[in-house]
């Protein structure tokens, strides 16, 4: 039997999610490898899949809406969102900040779920839980399927990670000998 993890894993180098390079991260870090989950986002079975996989973790878990941060977390989020028979909304950049736009809204202590993709310092979450609780919202807790913090990221509320894999990130400036000859590329978050 095959176990969460070695799943997970399976459906991202499959649907070539998981990549392996030189990449400059949203963060300005560098790293080998890099999570570009728009590509088994393209594949609405595996991210089905993937939410399954997720949704035990947050058994107990009381809210009623599903925010996402734009880009990465607007599939998997409509997703989980959809299975947990919960309201969706989403974040999207506006001057290079998250904003809540179309006509969403939080209500006064409304208990919202953060859903995102992938994280390595938290940034996107972390601007994410500035809205909900400038609306008057509550975190009930922040689902990513993939922390690559290692234990690095901090947040307010509770952090429900499908897969923990922690890649080194580095430094411009601090490369190991291994990648200063790759070209380096943004492939995009």
């Amino acid at each position: 039997m095959q176990s969460t993890q070695d799943e997970v894993l399976d459906i991202f180098k499959r649907t070539k999610a998981l990549l392996q390079g030189h990449f400059i991260l949203r963060s300005g870090l560098r790293s080998e490898y890099f999570f570009q989950c728009a590509q088994v986002c393209q594949y609405m079975d595996e991210v089905t899949r993937l939410i399954e996989l997720l949704i035990p973790k947050l058994e107990g878990l009381d809210f009623e809406t599903v925010l996402a941060p734009a880009m990465g977390g607007l599939v998997v989020g409509q997703e989980a969102a959809r299975q947990l028979g919960a309201r969706y909304i989403f974040a999207e950049k506006e001057n290079d900040k998250l904003v809540l736009r179309r006509g969403f809204k939080i209500a006064e202590g409304e208990k919202v779920l953060i859903v995102e993709d992938v994280i390595t310092r938290g940034g996107r979450v972390n601007e994410a839980v500035e809205i909900v609780k400038s609306n008057g919202g509550t975190v009930a807790g922040i689902a990513v399927l993939v922390d690559r913090s290692q234990g690095n990221a901090s947040f307010e509320a509770p952090l429900y990670p499908l897969l923990e894999l922690g890649f080194p990130t580095y430094e411009p400036d601090a490369l190991p000998d291994h990648l200063k000859d790759i070209p380096a590329i943004k492939p995009g978050s």
